[in-house]
């Protein structure tokens, strides 16, 4: 008789020490093992992760996001407790979802599902290669919706392009280490990704036009100056000459004046 197999819905067999039936990430990595073992604890003993993430599946975690997720971040409060955004976050690497749902995640737009792209962007950051990372979330960095983040030091406001840009740039997010992922020059030395154009244009091109501006204003303020200095001396040569014909004028009524008073 063949053995039924068993599935079970919460994370025992995922974290058992005695090693994990879940295949490694594509990035090598095993999924259980990406947050630390203290992070890991506190989310499996939370109440969240208890009663919300219990025998979710893929199109669940859609409506755990947007009926719970308000904000972003890692662990919060004195007692450290993590977020419903981590808790998710754990749970889609128990999940392993496949690179259609996770597509699916990040197409969907609205004030709805904002956080449900900021944790699509998370997990591909920890299970996806630097070369799918970087061609995934880039395209995200023009997203800019609000987001709130929530850690020790409170609460703060944030958009989903610098999320994403965190996620790219910075080695720790959300309460969990980041692998480091190779650089994105790196990358385009080895011509496995393709130099990446801003919408603003051409780095240098936005450089030499403001200094171009730079010098036209200066020479703009140069003739300004100029244009003032030769009025100011026009305006103190009339000057000058109209105290001399006044002078000039006194003299002459002076003169008869004085004929006049000789014997």
């Amino acid at each position: 008789m063949a053995q039924s197999e068993t599935v079970q819905a919460d994370a025992r067999r995922f974290l058992d020490d005695r090693g994990t039936s879940a295949s490694l990430a594509p990035n090598g990595l095993n999924p259980a093992t990406i947050m630390e073992k203290a992070v890991r604890d506190r989310i499996v003993d939370s109440y969240f992760y208890k009663e919300q993430c219990f025998a979710l599946n893929e199109a669940d975690i859609v409506d755990r996001v947007v009926e719970h997720v308000r904000f972003i971040g890692g662990t919060h409060g004195a007692s450290q407790r993590p977020s419903p955004f981590l808790c998710l976050a754990f749970k889609l690497l128990e999940l392993a979802p496949s690179d259609a749902i996770l597509d699916a995640y990040l197409r969907h737009g609205g004030e709805h599902f904002k956080y449900l792209r900021a944790l699509a962007c998370f997990y591909l950051r920890l299970t996806r290669p630097g070369k799918d990372v970087y061609e995934m979330l880039e395209p995200y960095l023009e997203d800019r919706r609000k987001l709130r983040r929530k850690g020790r030091q409170g609460t703060s406001l944030t958009y989903v392009d610098e999320f994403v840009d965190d996620l790219l740039t910075k080695d720790r997010v959300c309460a969990t280490s980041l692998w480091k992922m190779p650089k994105r020059e790196v990358l385009e030395d080895l011509e496995l990704l393709e130099p990446r154009v801003s919408p603003l244009g051409d780095l240098e091109d936005l450089l030499e036009e403001e200094e171009e501006e730079e010098k036209d204003e200066e020479e703009e303020r140069g003739d300004d100056d100029e244009d003032g200095v030769n009025g100011a001396r026009d305006g103190a040569s009339e000057d000058s000459g109209e105290v001399r014909v006044k002078e000039e004028m006194d003299v002459e009524d002076e003169r008869p004046r004085t004929r006049s008073r000789s014997p």
